[in-house]
């Protein structure tokens, strides 16, 4: 794990795990608003072949709503990042921006969007640990 992400590895193929991962994000109360095929995209772009790996911008509305209201400029880190990646044919790592790095950022509106980078992080925590014991279950 990073200073700024949420990681866990489970021993399931890709596809398994991206779908319990939206499946657990929607659980959390997270909607998935963008999905960029990262693979697609550098094979497309570049001609270059890569693992398979999405990114998942999740957003829950009533949080990031919160967040807007105390600092606009706030949005520039919205919606969270979530990033399935594949290591191997049954090994894939998920790891999810930390909202509580926001705070890092945060000035004079601290104090909200610490209480609603912590909620955020608790609900991200919840989904990923929830995908890992699923992996440990198949």
């Amino acid at each position: 794990m990073t200073d700024y992400t949420l990681s866990v590895t489970t021993d399931r193929g890709y596809d398994e795990t991206v779908a319990a991962v939206r499946e657990e994000l929607a659980e959390a109360g997270f909607g998935v608003l963008t999905e960029i095929d990262l693979r697609a995209t550098l094979k497309a772009k570049l001609d270059v072949d890569v693992a398979p790996q999405v990114i998942l911008g999740a957003c829950r509305p009533q949080l990031a709503h919160e967040a807007l209201q105390a600092d606009p400029s706030i949005a520039a880190l919205l919606p969270c990042n979530v990033v399935v990646r594949s290591t191997g044919e049954t090994t894939t790592v998920v790891e999810a921006f930390d909202p509580a790095v926001m705070t890092s950022f945060s000035g004079d509106a601290g104090e909200v969007l610490r209480r609603v980078s912590q909620d955020a992080r608790t609900r991200l925590s919840s989904a990923l640990a929830a995908v890992a014991t699923r992996g440990e279950q198949s």
